[in-house]
């Protein structure tokens, strides 16, 4: 399989503004986006690419320092979502901090950055904001539009916003709703941010700074869900950091220095990602993960909320050991579908990488989507 090479990301900009569910405005916005392959004349072969938490328009191919698409083993020329027959769009949602108009950006409205003034948004808004993008582009019917975790979400919530903009809906690792657990854990990274002495009440840009131990900490308990156990005992185990001597059984007996592999490991993650990730952008997309609920305007019946998507066909997939979004909450959006008559294939992968298996390249998980995409390409 060949790669799709070099990408340039491009933006858009949008001077209609954008309204939100929370009933404030987006007034002036830009979305970075890229596109891969080749749109036919009926503009018929357009596929959506939805993004997850810390990823963003960059799907696939490579930038000019480097950096590879996130999906990239997934997106591209004869791979699974083949880009010699689709013309595959990402797009990165606005509040991110990967080029789309966000907390960093200046306000128009003040001449100073957003901060903690940006607007809630949601996975509705983030919708919205994408259709019109895709509009923009002259495409009238997506062939589908396909997400991972927070991804999965809108790629449902398309189903429900904009039914007749696609034909088929792709959701991988995927929930209805986030668990009370799932927003415990989303709550407590929150915290560690907005309690960092860095943050200023989000508008830390002003003052030079950037909450790093906050951002640290919150991708700490982020990453730890993302694995299983069966992962981690497999990579880390009980392995020592450093054995010393001297010590029973070469411990260093310390309570603040890094003992254990896991957790050298862990740090790694988060102060990687305080980085290059933004603390009011990671505010503002745990938060919409723990509003999306699209049975909550049908009392709490799902099957109700997914009756208006009679008109796609879907593909839902799960992981075994992933314990943040389990194939149990997968398979209550396939009783939903059903219910409804609706067509739905369902794919409960054994792989043992936990909620971050659906980014990594397991032959059974890339077989079915593989297959799903042939159905799609054939009409």
């Amino acid at each position: 399989m060949s790669t799709i090479g070099l990408v340039t990301p491009q933006q858009m900009h949008f001077a209609e503004p954008l309204a939100l569910r929370s009933g404030a405005v987006l007034a002036d916005y830009t979305l970075a986006f890229e596109t891969y392959g080749t749109l036919k004349a009926d503009a018929s072969n357009a596929v959506l690419v939805c993004h997850a938490l810390n990823a963003s328009h960059h799907v696939a191919g490579t930038w000019a320092d480097g950096s590879r698409g996130w999906w990239d083993n997934l997106v591209g020329p004869g791979k699974p979502l083949d880009t010699e027959r689709f013309f595959v769009i990402g797009i990165n949602n606005p509040g991110s901090c990967f080029g789309s108009t966000g907390p960093m950006h200046l306000n128009p409205a003040t001449g100073r950055p957003y901060g903690a003034a940006f607007p809630v948004v949601t996975v509705e808004d983030w919708v919205d904001a994408q259709a019109r993008l895709v509009q923009r582009l002259g495409i009238r019917q997506l062939a589908a539009v396909v997400g991972g975790s927070l991804g999965g979400m809108q790629a449902l919530a398309w189903t429900l916003r904009h039914p007749h903009a696609l034909r088929h809906c792709v959701a991988v690792a995927t929930a209805p709703n986030l668990s009370a657990q799932n927003i415990a854990f989303n709550e407590v990274a929150r915290r560690a941010i907005v309690t960092d002495p860095e943050f200023h009440g989000g508008d830390f840009y002003a003052h030079g700074v950037v909450p790093r131990r906050g951002l640290t900490v919150a991708r700490m308990i982020g990453h730890i869900t993302y694995l299983s156990d069966d992962a981690m005992g497999a990579k880390f185990g009980r392995q020592l950091q450093n054995l010393v001597s001297g010590g029973k059984g070469g411990l260093a007996f310390s309570t603040q220095d890094v003992e254990f592999q896991i957790e050298s490991y862990l740090r790694h993650q988060g102060d990687k990602f305080s980085q290059y990730f933004d603390a009011n952008t990671y505010l503002l997309i745990t938060r919409a993960l723990d509003y999306f609920d699209p049975a909550l305007d049908h009392g709490g019946d799902l099957a109700r909320a997914f009756a208006m998507a009679r008109d796609q066909r879907f593909l839902i997939v799960s992981f075994t050991t992933d314990w943040r979004f389990a194939p149990a909450r997968s398979r209550e959006i396939v009783k939903a579908l059903v219910d409804n008559a609706i067509d739905v294939s369902y794919a409960e992968i054994d792989a043992p990488q936990g909620h971050d298996a659906f980014l990594l390249e397991d032959p059974r998980y890339h077989g079915v989507m593989r297959a799903y995409f042939d159905r799609v390409a054939q009409g």
